[in-house]
């Protein structure tokens, strides 16, 4: 028997076949994309709230009519200051404003803030801190105000927020 050199032997895949496979797994994960991105989508954000007058948080002009403007209504709030529940030696100063679908009696801002107030005093810290504890709060303060005015604040606006 002769020694025969064997030709050495390739192991894998040619480089076309590599190139075919890489378009083909980037095309599909470019489709997947696409798809789930179509899908997130069904859910629309909600309509976006008009822009407060310039008037906001003063009394309210009558029309030719004699009767006020129908309309969205933004009410600024007394300040709330306060200690919150837990650690009681920590203060906080909320500013608010409150949008009306209309125009809405002084008596139930009265009655929103002073409810506003009774739910900023059991606060504690842990639940305000960080982005989600603030989100957490605003919704709080949203769906209070909007159960005290039986639906007629549409948000509550915070201005400022200060603990001390």
């Amino acid at each position: 028997m002769a020694n025969v050199e064997q030709a050495p032997s390739k192991k894998g895949p040619s480089l076309v076949i590599q190139l075919a496979m890489l378009l083909v797994m980037t095309g599909a994960a470019i489709g997947m994309g696409w798809v789930s991105g179509g899908y997130l989508k069904q859910g629309e954000a909600p309509a976006p709230v008009p822009a407060a007058p310039e008037n906001a948080g003063t009394a309210e002009k009558p029309a030719e009519g004699g009767k006020p403007a129908a309309g969205p209504a933004v009410v600024q709030l007394a300040p709330i200051t306060t200690n919150i529940a837990s650690p009681s030696e920590v203060w906080i100063r909320l500013e608010a404003s409150v949008l009306y679908d209309a125009p809405q009696p002084q008596e139930m801002t009265e009655q929103i803030h002073q409810d506003l107030l009774a739910f900023v005093r059991t606060l504690k810290m842990h639940q305000i801190e960080g982005a989600s504890g603030y989100q957490h709060l605003k919704a709080d303060l949203d769906e209070r105000a909007a159960l005290r005015s039986g639906g007629h604040v549409k948000q509550v606006l915070i201005r400022t927020m200060l603990l001390e």
